[in-house]
């Protein structure tokens, strides 16, 4: 089983200046927490595409193209990349690119966005939300198999004898499906026998079961090599030392975020009752010490049958001390205990 980590790098709200904080001064500390990752062992690191005042990412590639220079051994993906608003070409290209910089550590994961900003931005139209990713995954996928590529579709121009370069080391990237707990994402990740990462940031994750067992099913029924099977979780972490003392000092930068999203979205202010609701052992937060978190996440791999998961860590912009001694302990104290099951 593979043990990551996801941030967004998150810009926390200064409550004595209203301001958010620097996103310089958030990428120098996110360069530095994924070497980190690097050197406590974890498998792999994502690093989402935002486009919004409360996120410090717009471009995941130029960050994990840094990245690629000052680690060695870890995995390097988007979480995700917004497929439906990019062009396929291009993101192939670059991650095509990390992945020869890094020697053969990127990965893709790709997806139709839970956010919309990039679709106005980039001078695309919500209705075509669903044909724009279905599209522009057919292609990508096409580029993955093909050096030159023939493709046609209704969302931008087609391509004919087109040589798409430089490689991928091995003339291939991993790419992942990363859903929300849409059925039809689910569906189309196991049709296309792609690996899919869940993400389960509230309620119950048992909730999510019949999602896990549609995927299985309708990858064998395809007839896919089960030798190749991947499927993911993505939740929110942090972890230390002290169960209370992390809750009680997240809790404030995690409520913020979340009340900042939802003002969106219409959703009711967050409140400690859901945050504690969502640490007990049946609940989608993995917030607190490295024992609680050994055991939430081994209860999860026995429930769905995980190859790989995955904590998102800096919801809210906790302090990056904060933040580096969660990274430590879930390398050095976490993980250890996770991987004696495998």
């Amino acid at each position: 089983m593979e043990l990551g980590i996801s941030m967004f790098a998150d810009l926390p709200v200064d409550k004595a200046t209203g301001k958010h904080k620097s996103a310089q001064e958030r990428i120098q500390e996110l360069i530095e927490e994924i070497k980190l990752a690097d050197e406590v062992g974890l498998d792999v690191f994502g690093i989402g595409e935002h486009h919004r005042e409360d996120y410090a990412v717009s471009s995941p590639e130029i960050i994990l193209a840094t990245a690629a220079t000052v680690t060695k051994h870890i995995k390097l993906a988007s979480a995700v990349t917004v497929l439906s608003s990019s062009d396929p070409v291009k993101v192939y290209q670059n991650f095509a690119t990390i992945d020869l910089i890094s020697n053969g550590r990127a990965e893709l994961m790709v997806g139709r966005g839970s956010f919309i900003e990039s679709f106005p931005l980039f001078g695309y139209d919500l209705k075509d939300y669903n044909k724009l990713f279905a599209e522009k995954l057919d292609l990508l996928l096409q580029i993955n198999k093909n050096e030159t590529v023939n493709w046609k579709g209704t969302v931008r121009a087609p391509l004919q004898n087109q040589k798409v370069l430089p490689r991928a080391v091995n003339d291939h990237l991993n790419i992942w499906i990363a859903a929300g707990g849409t059925p039809e994402s689910v569906y189309r990740a196991a049709k296309l026998g792609l690996p899919l990462m869940i993400a389960i940031i509230g309620g119950y994750p048992m909730q999510f079961t019949p999602l896990f067992n549609l995927y299985k099913k309708e990858y064998e029924a395809h007839g896919h090599d089960m030798a190749k099977y991947q499927i993911g979780t993505h939740s929110h972490a942090l972890i230390g030392e002290n169960s209370q003392e992390i809750a009680d000092l997240y809790y404030p930068y995690y409520a913020a975020q979340m009340d900042r999203v939802g003002k969106d979205r219409g959703w009711q202010p967050y409140t400690r009752a859901q945050f504690d609701m969502g640490r007990d052992r049946e609940g989608a937060l993995f917030v607190g010490e490295p024992a609680e978190v050994v055991d939430k996440i081994l209860y999860q791999k026995e429930m769905f049958g995980l190859t790989r998961f995955v904590a998102h860590m800096d919801v809210g912009g906790a302090p990056h001390d904060v933040i580096m001694k969660s990274i430590e302990l879930f390398g050095t104290k976490v993980a250890p205990e996770v991987r004696k099951s495998n």
